[in-house]
């Protein structure tokens, strides 16, 4: 590939980003826009870095309204982009030659006030992984199998999106930033979390998200935005379930034992359904567990399993349920009554 072209590829990404910015701050921005913006994110480690750089420059240029010298300067830029691309960038695309001349008035800005960088990174685990995050405010962040989150940190808030899977948070002072604490939201499904110094966890299968509290209080929200909002706060040992429609159910009790035993690598059952429990071990590991008669599944059961240990399982429904395991392909089990 040549230069030119080389160059033309990279504008058109930032272009991208350029629209992601936009997008995402637009009044009418909803899930479905995150969801996409998720995915395009995935899409390459460019994407992320673009999006970043164009969304400092979008934060730094919207601090030019409270001055009529930056406001002058950034009028100037604009004003001068066209001739600059024509006279000495033919190819420069339109995108990337308004990030250069934003850039312009940002340096006249810089002088006068120095705001943060956004930080905005991605961090997921694959099947069977469980990971610990540390993030810059002292948060830490316990994603279970199969997760995906999304922060994002400026000069006013911490966000986290959950985009898919199961998360803990325990949410740090934000000692460090000079201008006190800063609000910690957490967005998933059609709710917001806010956090009021707190332990806590949120799920997400599919449109459905549970938030379940373990220490501390958080603010659980839906609607805004020209909808009704409906808040709902929790104690710990509460859960609330966020609808896939975008409504809150009612609270109800959170067993500690069972949500504080995750984190530890094990799944608490107590008097549960067996197709509930397989459920549960199937999203650690990439050999599924299947019920050779789906009555079966209504067998209730009681234990304590590791997410790590399937043949564990596997020999107490044998000895404890008289369950039969066969093997019919590489990745996966049928459990069936065991044979007299």
């Amino acid at each position: 590939m040549n230069t030119a072209s080389a160059n033309s590829n990279r504008y058109d990404d930032q272009d991208q980003a350029e629209a992601w910015v936009a997008r995402l701050n637009a009044p009418d921005s909803d899930t479905h826009d995150r969801e996409a913006f998720e995915r395009w994110l995935a899409q390459s480690p460019a994407n992320a870095r673009d999006y970043r750089e164009v969304e400092q420059i979008h934060l730094l240029s919207a601090q030019l309204g409270d001055d009529d010298l930056l406001r002058a300067a950034a009028r100037a830029a604009r004003r001068d982009s066209a001739a600059t691309r024509r006279r000495f960038h033919p190819w420069l695309a339109p995108g990337a030659a308004i990030a250069a001349t934003l850039a312009v008035a940002i340096g006249v800005a810089a002088w006068i006030q120095r705001a943060p960088p956004v930080q905005t990174d991605r961090y997921v685990t694959a099947i069977g992984e469980q990971r610990t995050i540390a993030l810059s405010d002292g948060t830490t962040l316990l994603l279970d199998t199969h997760s995906a989150v999304t922060t994002r940190f400026d000069r006013d808030s911490r966000t986290v999106e959950v985009a898919q899977g199961r998360v803990q948070f325990a949410v740090g002072r934000d000692s460090g930033n000079r201008r006190g604490p800063r609000p910690f939201l957490v967005k998933a499904g059609g709710g917001t979390i806010r956090d009021i110094g707190t332990t806590f966890q949120v799920s997400r299968d599919g449109g459905a998200v549970d938030v379940g509290l373990i220490e501390g209080e958080v603010e659980v929200a839906v609607g805004g935005a020209g909808a009704t909002r409906v808040t709902s706060t929790l104690a710990p040992g509460e859960q609330v379930r966020i609808e896939s429609g975008g409504t809150l159910a009612p609270k109800r009790p959170l067993d500690l034992a069972v949500a504080q035993a995750w984190p530890r690598g094990d799944l608490v059952f107590k008097n549960r359904r067996l197709d509930q429990l397989l459920d549960e071990m199937n999203r650690y590991s990439k050999t599924q567990l299947r019920l050779e008669q789906p009555a079966l599944g209504a067998l209730k059961v009681s234990g304590v399993f590791h997410i790590d240990d399937q043949e564990a399982l596997l020999a107490a429904l044998e000895r404890g349920w008289a369950l039969q395991a066969r093997r019919v392909g590489e990745h996966e089990i049928v459990l069936q009554t065991a044979r007299q």
